[in-house]
């Protein structure tokens, strides 16, 4: 049995995209889908038994219509070839009050052959062309839906975490022991795991983020853990295999020097639990470039400077950060029309942020002031620009000829 295993799709982020003006869209959904398409052709291509998202497949809780219309696209893809879908719940697919429906359920409602929706936590029984698998459910949970008010009223918001944590592990121990033993399981999770590193979720955190401990997810009776809701693609642990996949593509630089992609996992359902992993690779995908270039043009030509870095970096079709470390004193050589020429090539300018070092200026009272001699005031100042205390003397020196009238001494 062969199953694929991403998350964290986002789509709808535009963010650092422009409208292309083939399609009216932004380049950014183009660069999402494009590489939600590398996903369902490579599970095309492989007969791949299970697609399993594990949460967020859209940005916003409300997406657009065409967002809606895309992404059905794919999963109906997916589906007609007698792909099972699985798809978690994230916390941004969740709407803004109960009741409501959160934007995968749609899929559910109209029952769409082979697809699977887990908006609550349990344990859904999938059927592929390969055999059955169990998936154990932890969708994102809200504190509302788990826990009673009266049970949170007089709790920290991390005393509910910890409450909310041990509520979702006395669901998970019970939905473990009604597993039936002789059949694969996969446990998919869209939550965030204590030992995990983090990656550019922490700029998108919708609500208050809480922890599980990884002993509570690392169970002998499950073959694989699929996780989602950190953006780092990540291993976690091998018996079992605990993975994040990271999202899909880039969302912004807090991604820029990760690989983007997917999860393939083999299963041998014949043999025993804990061991039917029998392969776990990931596959990167042609996500976007981000890209960061730091210079420091403090020099006799700073905008010279800075073009020249821009011209040692491949910058093609990237989306570029261009940061420039500054004096006071030459920010006003920094010519902006001619650095952004030499960024044209790049997909999208995402912001050119000058470092600059403001001159430090000791601030004296005016009693303080002026009750300075002139000789303590260059101190002072000499001190204040962190002047070798060898020179210092030498100009206090200087100084001294200077007032004293003693010009041609002081010129020598």
């Amino acid at each position: 049995m062969r199953i694929v295993h991403f998350a964290d799709l986002h789509l709808g982020v535009e963010r650092y995209g422009r409208i292309d003006p083939a399609t009216g869209l932004s380049t950014r959904l183009g660069d999402f889908l494009k590489v939600f398409d590398e996903l369902v052709d490579y599970a095309l291509a492989e007969s791949v038994d299970m697609v399993l998202c594990c949460g967020d497949a859209y940005h916003k809780r409300d997406p657009s219509q065409t967002h809606q219309r895309e992404f059905a696209k794919r999963i109906g893809k997916l589906a007609s070839h007698g792909i099972a879908v699985f798809l978690l719940v994230g916390n941004h697919d969740l709407p803004n009050a109960m009741g409501r429906a959160n934007s995968v359920e749609i899929f559910d409602t109209l029952a769409i052959e082979n697809t699977y929706i887990a908006g609550k936590p349990g344990t859904y029984r999938v059927s592929t062309k390969s055999g059955d698998v169990q998936v154990v459910a932890l969708p994102w949970a809200r504190r509302s839906a788990l826990l009673a008010r009266e049970e949170t009223k007089n709790l920290t918001p991390e005393q509910a975490n910890e409450k909310l944590q041990q509520t979702l592990t006395n669901i998970l121990t019970h939905e473990i022991e009604a597993l039936d033993s002789s059949v694969p399981t996969v446990l998919a999770g869209h939550l965030s795991v204590s030992t995990a590193k983090a990656g550019s979720e922490k700029t998108m955190l919708v609500g208050q983020d809480y922890f599980m401990l990884h002993s509570s997810l690392a169970r002998p009776e499950i073959d694989y853990v699929a996780l989602g809701h950190i953006h780092r693609q990540q291993s976690l642990s091998q018996l079992p295999p605990m993975v994040y996949a990271g999202s899909l593509e880039r969302v912004d630089f807090g991604d820029e020097n990760f690989n983007k992609g997917f999860y393939v996992v083999d299963l041998d359902q014949s043999k025993a639990e804990g061991e039917r992993v029998t392969s776990c690779e990931f596959h990167a995908v042609s996500a976007r470039r981000f890209l960061t270039i730091e210079v420091d043009a403090n020099t006799d030509d700073s905008t010279a400077t800075v073009i020249a870095a821009i011209a040692k970096k491949d910058i093609s079709d990237a989306i570029v950060r261009l940061i420039i470390k500054v004096s006071e004193v030459n920010e006003p050589m920094i010519n902006d029309i001619e650095i952004r020429r030499a960024l044209g090539e790049a997909h999208y300018i995402g912001s050119i942020i000058k470092d600059v070092d403001r001159e430090r200026r000791v601030r004296i009272g005016n009693d303080g002031a002026q009750s300075l001699t002139p000789i303590k005031a260059l101190e002072v100042y000499l001190e204040s620009k962190n002047t070798a205390p060898t020179r210092i003397s030498k100009m206090l020196e200087y100084g001294k000829r200077l007032i004293s009238g003693d010009d041609e001494s002081a010129s020598k």
